[in-house]
């Protein structure tokens, strides 16, 4: 420091030290490496300090460019999303590269199944960067979060139809469904021919759901022409794309020797449901985290399927209000998690009237899983009901 004649004082204890000169920054003295922290690595300005023992601190001689191609890899592989955003707790620059587009766009599904315990608006702010930079899973899983329980019908729909034109068979078959039930507005809304043409596109990339709903349409008639021929072949399509992913799903934790053909089919086995017909009793197929959320955000909030048994229970059930004076019902597909956006948009089932289908797809599968040993004539189960009163 000098004083006001321009004379310096010596650095404090005397000796010989150094002086410090006006417009000198003074040096940091150099902590121990067990007093070092993640957060230290980055001094002012943004450089990383040299290493304790003088060595190089080689991550600050490599390129942006390098740093953004390593964190995408990473991003790609994240098998959670705490490996994504453990990234930035690590420096300021990784945390600065972390935040860049190609980092989200790169994030892998599993990063991005964020599960409904946990929702915050910065979980909401992570998927929606992910989705702005490209992201089609990010895209899709925040569409449906907008769309059937945020109650976003509109930012939710745009978030889906954005997943669809990149080609995501999930996204192209979520909107085939609101197509055909008309979600988010009224029943004169439906559009069955432009929900066929999005389920036949992503039938072609290969979509279980989507094969096996267009099979139904083309046996209906139901928005396409009826060709009962075609549409058997696309529920065998189905059928065997199914068996594929299952086959792929099971190899990669055991070898094909050791897979599980029912050979005439046990009665407490418990498998994928669909391929039992065909004597296999395989694992059923985990369903999309974006279904998942769903189904966990609605049973947080006490909303569950109808009618799991109708039985003896309640009238209510046969007039439609069987969610307490007529609040808008879950699908009954359990794994499926949507809502109606309003009264009665879902099909029933033309037999016992108490079970609630989004579509024809997840009215096969529960069909199989649970409701063949539910379902009860409606005529039955009236008369039973009245016969307890």
């Amino acid at each position: 420091m000098r004083t006001r004649s321009g004379s310096l004082y010596r650095s404090g204890g005397g000796g010989g030290g150094e002086t410090t000169m006006v417009g000198q920054k003074r040096k940091r003295s150099s902590l121990p490496p067990q007093y070092a922290t993640a957060g230290d690595c980055c001094g002012g300005g943004g450089r990383r300090k040299r290493l304790a023992g003088g060595g190089p601190d080689y991550l600050d001689e490599l390129p942006d460019d390098l740093v953004l191609a390593v964190l995408s890899k990473l991003a790609a592989s994240a098998s959670s999303p705490s490996d994504l955003l453990s990234v930035h707790l690590t420096c300021k620059r990784l945390n600065g590269l972390g935040r860049h587009d190609m980092v989200f766009a790169k994030a892998s599904p599993a990063s991005l199944a964020v599960k409904a315990a946990s929702w915050s608006e910065p979980v909401q702010r992570f998927l929606k960067l992910c989705a702005d930079a490209g992201n089609l899973e990010a895209c899709y899983i925040l569409g449906m979060i907008r769309f059937y329980c945020l109650g976003n019908r509109s930012g939710g729909a745009a978030l889906l139809a954005r997943a669809a034109v990149g080609g995501h068979a999930a996204a192209l078959y979520s909107l085939a469904v609101i197509q055909f039930n008309g979600s988010g507005g009224a029943k004169s809304d439906r559009d069955l021919r432009a929900g066929a043409a999005l389920c036949a596109r992503a039938a072609a990339l290969g979509h279980v759901d989507a094969l096996r709903e267009l099979g139904h349409c083309l046996q209906d008639g139901y928005g396409v022409r009826r060709d009962p021929a075609e549409g058997r072949r696309f529920l065998v399509a189905a059928n065997a794309r199914e068996l594929t992913l299952a086959l792929a799903a099971a190899a990669s934790h055991r070898p094909f020797a050791a897979l599980p053909l029912a050979g005439g089919g046990s009665a407490g086995a418990i498998g994928c449901p669909l391929l039992s017909d065909f004597g296999w009793s395989l694992p059923e197929a985990e369903p999309h985290p974006a279904n998942l959320f769903m189904a966990d955000w609605w049973a947080s909030r006490g909303v569950q399927p109808t009618a799991k048994k109708p039985g003896l229970e309640a009238p209510a059930a046969a007039t439609g209000d069987s969610d307490g004076g007529g609040e808008l019902r879950l699908c009954s597909h359990v794994r499926c998690g949507r809502r109606e956006t309003r009264r009665h948009e879902f099909r029933r089932c033309s037999v016992c009237g108490a079970a609630n289908y989004c579509s024809r797809a997840c009215q096969a599968l529960d069909w199989k899983r649970a409701h063949k040993a539910q379902c009860v004539p409606m005529d039955r189960w009236l008369l039973a009901a009245g016969e307890a009163q």
